[in-house]
Parts: structure tokens; sequence; C-alpha cells
């Protein structure tokens, strides 16, 4: 069971990646007051938490409903899961999810950023959705499931925690380290992704 938790919490980690997120944060709340900034903080971790439990719970069910058989959506969510894997490597998500962010906040009828765009598509994206649904199809068993779901509660307590306290954690870290943990994260991810794709082609051709 442990291992099984190391293995869902570091890819959750990845894929929400609160070191990346902190940062866009802070710069959309740049002018919200501290009380604002962390209201939006806990609001958009707690609809993101939503977002992924309907996701967790259901996803084999909607799947199902679709007709889509479990390996191909494992060669699908591995496919993206390393797209995103290759842009966090070389800092393209971090560039577009500035773009995001400059775009959001140079519209001034808004405000409220907690559902858009931090809960989606930042926290609860298509890559985390993907992530949370191999995961628990992977598990064949109650306490299986359990130990998944206790790790994405851990990912998005810390991501809640990284993103409550944004504007300190930056200028503890600095954009140099960030870089270098993104980077570091992108590679682990790339391997994971990887795993998906091969355990998805031997299940559809019998390998």
């Amino acid at each position: 069971m442990f291992e099984l938790f190391v293995s869902a919490f570091i890819t959750l980690f990845v894929v929400i990646d609160p070191p990346g997120c902190a940062p866009i944060y802070a710069g959309l709340t740049k002018g919200a007051s501290a009380a604002q900034a962390r209201n939006m903080a806990l609001r958009a971790s707690f609809i993101a938490s939503a977002i992924l439990l309907f996701f967790a719970l259901l996803g084999q069910e909607l799947l199902n409903a679709l007709h889509i058989q479990l390996d191909s959506f494992r060669i699908a969510g591995g496919l993206m899961l390393f797209f995103i894997a290759f842009e966090m490597v070389f800092e393209k998500r971090t560039q577009r999810r500035e773009e995001r962010a400059e775009k959001v906040a140079a519209s001034p009828e808004v405000e409220d950023v907690s559902v858009f765009p931090m809960a989606m598509p930042m926290l609860a994206g298509p890559g985390a959705i993907a992530a949370i649904m191999l995961l628990m199809n992977e598990a064949d068993t109650l306490q299986q499931s359990l130990t998944v779901l206790a790790a994405l509660a851990a990912v998005l307590l810390i991501t809640a925690a990284a993103l409550v306290a944004a504007g300190p954690l930056i200028r503890l870290l600095g954009a140099r380290v960030e870089a270098v943990i993104t980077r570091l994260l992108g590679v682990l991810l790339a391997a994971l992704a990887a795993q998906y794709v091969i355990d998805g082609l031997r299940g559809s051709f019998g390998i």
C-alpha cells in the first residue's frame, strides 16, 4: 500500500504541479488583499477536488457509457501526460500558464480567479483528470482505491497550502529553483507516461 501511495502521490503531484501553480496564482491575485487571496486559493482547491473526485469515482462508468476500452484510455492518457511532461522539461507549460494568466489579469471584469483559470484548467485539467482515472482503474481492491484517494487528498492539501502561501513561497524558492524542480518532475512524469502507454499496448495486443 505504501508503494501505491507513493506512486500515486508522485504522479498527481507532478501533474497538478503545486510549485508551478503557486507563482501563477501569486501573479493573478497581486491586487487582492491577503484574505481575498486566501479565500480564492481555498475555493479553487475545493472546486478542483470536487472535479477530480467525480472523475475518480465515476470515470470508469463514463468510459463504459462511451464504449471506450480501458487500454485505449491508458494509451491516450499516457500520451497526454507525456505531452505535459515535454512542456514541463522545456518550460512550455509555464509559459502557456503565464500567457493565460496575463489574459485573465487584463480583463477588468474578471475578479474571482478561483474557478477559471485556477480550478480549471490549471489544477483539474485534462492531465490531472486522466491521471486520477488511470490510477483508480489500476486499483483492484477497495483498500487500493482508498490509498489512491488518500494520495489525491494529500496532493490537494499541499496545493492549497502552496496557493495560500504563494507570495512568500515564490520569494523563498526563486525562479531558478522552481525551474529546476519543474524539469526534474517533468522527466519523472515522462517515464510514468511511457509506462502507461506500454501497459495499454500490451493489453490491446495481448503482448
